[in-house]
């Protein structure tokens, strides 16, 4: 029980030095915290979000399954977090198009316009 509540705090932490350590020296224990920490994470996710954070976890993991090496994982997964910065249809367009600039041009367009309902709210007295 004593362990289990350590592990808990050291996911919950996430005491770099620890981490580094149980790697180097208990690869399968290591392994064993890092899917907790990942677990744990996701479970605390509003409902609506932990759906996608497993499918994103699943391709985080075939990514590392794919490669021969840490390093070549470690290659991987950051072109998969900047194509979806950069790439198409990635955080940077769709910031483009919410600010009316116009990425190609680099002048302003008018943005987007969305039908929308306003509702008054009676105030408090």
């Amino acid at each position: 029980m004593a362990e289990e509540n350590n592990t808990q705090e050291n996911i919950r932490t996430l005491d770099f030095e620890l981490w580094s350590d149980l790697a180097q020296k208990d690869s399968d224990s290591f392994e064993s915290m890092r899917l907790a920490a990942i677990e744990v994470f996701i479970e605390s996710a509003p409902e609506p979000r932990k759906q996608r954070l497993r499918r994103l976890q699943w391709r985080i993991d075939q990514e590392r399954r794919l490669s021969h090496s840490p390093m070549g994982a470690c290659i991987r997964i950051s072109r998969m977090m900047w194509e979806t910065l950069m790439g198409k249809e990635g955080l940077i367009e769709q910031m483009h198009l919410l600010s009316g600039v116009d990425k190609d041009k680099n002048v302003s367009r008018a943005p987007p316009s969305y039908p929308a309902t306003v509702i008054p709210f009676k105030t408090r007295h």
